[in-house]
């Protein structure tokens, strides 16, 4: 590290300490020209001082050549001309090495020191030399020039090079922290980019799953029935006629619907991208699947809830029909409701309707023919559901429907979100058991 601050320079293969070339080349012109001022002032010097002239210039060559070492050494270089200002020399050294001290990064007390002992030195030799030449005739003036003329001397030689330097350090220092803070604002940005990134990345995830899981609840329910009832058709058709125009009529219904469904909710993920392009376009930070999940849900509520729902999505009222569906398909359902009915937050209702429906979804999957029962109680702070099953008859084929395990997963993940509780399992008798506790205040709590 240097003392000039040429260390916030990034190094380009200058010689020594020189970070640069050009810094390289300018103090040796400026060392040169100083040795040559120097060596020049050594001539009047050495006969003052009655030695030899080459003498006084030798040491005028190598007073004046300290200056190729300033950025390095810069107390070193204000010392050496603070040693030979007796000589009278050094005027070119004294002016650049205090302007580099004083543009250095070194402590203001050092700086404060070396100049005011410059200063002191020139103005006692500037003293000296006024009051000689008053005394040997060459000067008429008054004896008031003299302390005029030694301060005014030392303060033109000192002062000038020292404000210089102390504003020039002041601004490299200032135009480095600018440069740090841009810097350190860049990386914070590109660290907030990333994190955005991560963010959306992970907002778009999450939307995935929310639609993945729309459109099974909104389809699967459907789709099981049907193949419930086109398996009963199969079995009845020779046998009973009539029924099996019945199941047929079913199957067609359920798939009519399912197709609806299936319909509504593409059309409304396409125009939800679409507007969510829109957005990007406009430079709006919304992520594109965010209006396309919260429109699926929308769909995904008007088809499985029907036109009265359309608002709010399924509701508890329509449980009955639910339950009634799957006794059309041939299951054995046993509802009961206890405590009195009230409504509920629309997302409350919501997520009871689906953990009964996709409870029934898995009766007809893996228990096709086993009695079940279904159990809604209303209590004072809370709605829960029971949905369970018997063992399947032996003499009963599955449905053969496939399964991804994703059903209950999301359920789960529906009921803890609302700060509610969700345990499912098979039961002791061989059955299975879906059971789930919601907070009714869980809307305002969210």
């Amino acid at each position: 590290m240097t003392a000039t601050g040429e260390e916030l320079v990034p190094a380009r293969g200058g010689p020594w300490w020189w970070a640069r070339w050009r810094s390289a080349v300018l103090d040796v012109g400026l060392a040169v020209v100083s040795a040559l001022e120097c060596g020049l002032e050594g001539i009047p010097f050495a006969r003052d001082a009655g030695i030899p002239v080459a003498a006084g210039v030798v040491f005028g060559l190598l007073a004046g050549a300290v200056l190729v070492v300033r950025r390095k050494w810069p107390v070193a270089v204000v010392l050496v001309t603070i040693a030979v200002t007796p000589a009278q020399m050094g005027f070119l050294m004294g002016v650049v090495g205090l302007y580099t001290l004083a543009a250095s990064e070194l402590p203001r007390r050092i700086i404060g020191s070396l100049a005011g002992m410059s200063l002191l030195g020139t103005a006692i030799v500037t003293f000296v030399r006024v009051r000689q030449d008053m005394a040997r005739g060459e000067l008429t003036i008054g004896d008031w020039f003299v302390p005029f003329a030694s301060i005014t001397t030392a303060l033109g030689l000192t002062a000038p090079p020292v404000l210089l330097g102390l504003y020039i350090g002041a601004r490299r220092r200032l135009m480095e922290s600018l440069r740090e803070r841009a810097d350190s604002l860049e990386r914070e940005l590109q660290l907030l980019a990333e994190r955005a990134e991560e963010r959306a990345e992970w907002a778009r995830n999450e939307e995935r799953t929310r639609i993945a899981r729309e459109m099974h609840d909104v389809v699967a329910h459907r789709v099981s029935l049907m193949v419930v009832h086109a398996a009963a058709l199969q079995a009845v058709a020779r046998k009973d006629p009539e029924k099996a125009v019945k199941n047929a009529a079913l199957v067609g219904d359920m798939g009519r619907q399912a197709l609806t469904e299936l319909r509504e909710m593409l059309g409304v993920l396409r125009a939800g991208t679409e507007s969510g392009a829109a957005a990007r376009s406009e430079r709006v930070s919304v992520p594109p699947l965010a209006a396309v999940g919260a429109a699926a849900a929308a769909a995904a509520s008007r088809a499985a809830g029907g036109e009265e729902g359309a608002a709010e999505g399924p509701s508890l009222a329509a449980i009955e029909e639910l339950v009634g569906q799957s006794a059309a398909a041939g299951m054995v359902v046993d509802l009961s409701v206890e405590g009195e009915s009230r409504s509920y937050a629309p997302v409350v209702e919501s997520t009871a309707y689906r953990v009964v429906q996709e409870a029934l979804t898995n009766v007809h999957k893996h228990a096709a023919g086993a009695k079940t029962y279904v159990r809604l109680a209303h209590r004072a702070s809370e709605i829960a559901m029971q949905v369970e099953n018997e063992p399947p008859p032996r003499a009963a084929s599955s449905a053969g429907l496939p399964s991804g395990g994703n059903g209950l997963v999301g359920m789960k993940e529906r009921v803890s979100a609302l700060g509610g509780v969700f345990v499912s399992g098979p039961t002791e008798a061989g059955g299975f058991r879906v059971s789930a506790v919601i907070p009714a205040s869980a809307a305002e709590a969210s």
